[in-house]
């Protein structure tokens, strides 16, 4: 093997190595014991949070059965997930509504199922709410400045501001729903872990407000996900995580910390998953090019959209040994943007041939959850549990 990833043990590298060698490529192999480890881990580290299973992450069956049975809670985006979670017995107890854009009808849906805790940034989805699911509890998502140290950032879409986020918690009160906590997200795989300590300060900020100037105590903050997996930028580890955040929750509430609640997806299911491709085409752009070309069966619309912008960086690595040279890692497709690696430049053995197998490690999360259907006819990527 050209070089495993540190948090790959040759046993569980030959775990996986015997599973994929049944099956044609490309395809994601994900190993569950991972999944319960990293699960355990965060359970043991954040004993005072609740933890919902950001389901967007990777929806497989077994994964969520898994997580239910360790008993899980889950952050649900539609419909189709919440009924995907309530087949494995979740009780909607267990379950929020953490997407802010959602149809009427679909508020309705989750209301119908017993769901009673939403997601919310706007006077619209609040009245919503409000509406078809009376008598609910909402959490109001605020914008974070967290774009610096997140590989995936999530701070422009979702969320309001401090000033909008306490009118619609007392409006929520006088349409006689319960306004119960503030949500935000620091954006995924977020190394900065600073980033936290303004996130939580300004969460402190509304909550003082709300009860010296409308009465209303909140009870809940949800610090939503950010927990990062094992790619090729350096992050600290779980514990100095929770050392951190835990320090900054002291500093700001003292003994008296809110109900917490985690959303991970990323950090629960990446590090437990290895998107297995295959070499299609070798090429040079002309006979003095310094680049190979490397073009394989899984690309963008297979699965590796995150390497958009070259902004999630996996480990790469071949079973091909000897002298490297920097290559360009391209997809499958007619489409022009189906490039993932052109300017941060992985080094591949001289020796690689069409027909190896290229090895991505830590693509658990946000792989075959994104991967289209049918474009050039290819199909979705496919996902084998071990």
């Amino acid at each position: 093997m050209q070089q495993l990833p540190e948090h790959i043990s040759k046993a569980t590298w030959k775990r996986f190595k015997q599973a994929a060698d049944q099956y044609e490529t490309p395809f994601l192999l994900l190993d569950l014991d991972i999944v319960r480890e990293k699960y355990q881990e965060l359970e043991l580290s954040f004993d005072y949070a609740g933890i919902y299973y950001a389901v967007k992450a990777n929806p497989a069956d077994e994964v969520v059965q898994l997580l239910a049975d360790l008993g899980s809670s889950f952050d649900i985006a539609s419909v189709y997930e919440l009924d995907k979670v309530l087949a494995f017995g979740v009780t909607p107890e267990r379950m929020s509504f953490g997407n802010t854009i959602k149809k009427a009808s679909d508020i309705a849906y989750f209301y119908e199922r017993g769901v009673r805790m939403y997601a919310t940034d706007s006077e619209a989805d609040l009245r919503n709410i409000a509406r078809f699911a009376p008598g609910s509890k909402v959490y109001i998502r605020i914008l974070t400045e967290g774009s610096e140290g997140a590989d995936w950032p999530l701070s422009r879409k979702f969320g309001c501001n401090p000033d909008m986020a306490v009118e619609l918690a007392v409006l929520a009160r006088e349409l006689g729903l319960e306004p119960w906590g503030i949500s935000f997200h620091v954006g995924s795989q977020q190394r900065d872990i600073d980033v936290w300590d303004a996130a939580i300060a300004k969460v402190k900020f509304i909550f003082e407000r709300l009860h010296k100037e409308h009465d209303i105590a909140l009870q809940m903050i949800n610090m939503g996900g950010g927990f990062p997996a094992s790619y090729l930028q350096k992050t600290n580890h779980l514990v100095t995580y929770h050392d951190e955040i835990t320090r900054f929750l002291h500093e700001n509430f003292g003994d008296q910390i809110p109900d917490i609640v985690l959303e991970p997806g990323r950090s629960l299911v990446g590090d437990a998953g290895v998107l297995v491709s295959e070499v299609v085409l070798i090429s040079r752009k002309s006979t003095t090019a310094l680049e190979r070309w490397v073009y394989l069966d899984v690309g963008k619309f297979s699965g590796l959209i995150e390497t958009m912008d070259e902004a999630i960086k996996y480990q790469v690595s071949t079973e091909c040994t000897g002298a490297q040279e920097a290559v360009i890692l391209a997809g499958p497709t007619c489409d022009s943007m189906d490039i993932m690696y052109e300017h941060h430049k992985y080094e591949l053995p001289l020796s690689l041939e069409m027909g190896d197998r290229v090895y991505w490690f830590s693509t658990g999360a946000y792989t075959t959850s994104y991967s289209s259907i049918e474009f050039n006819g290819f199909p979705p990527l496919k996902q084998y549990v071990i």
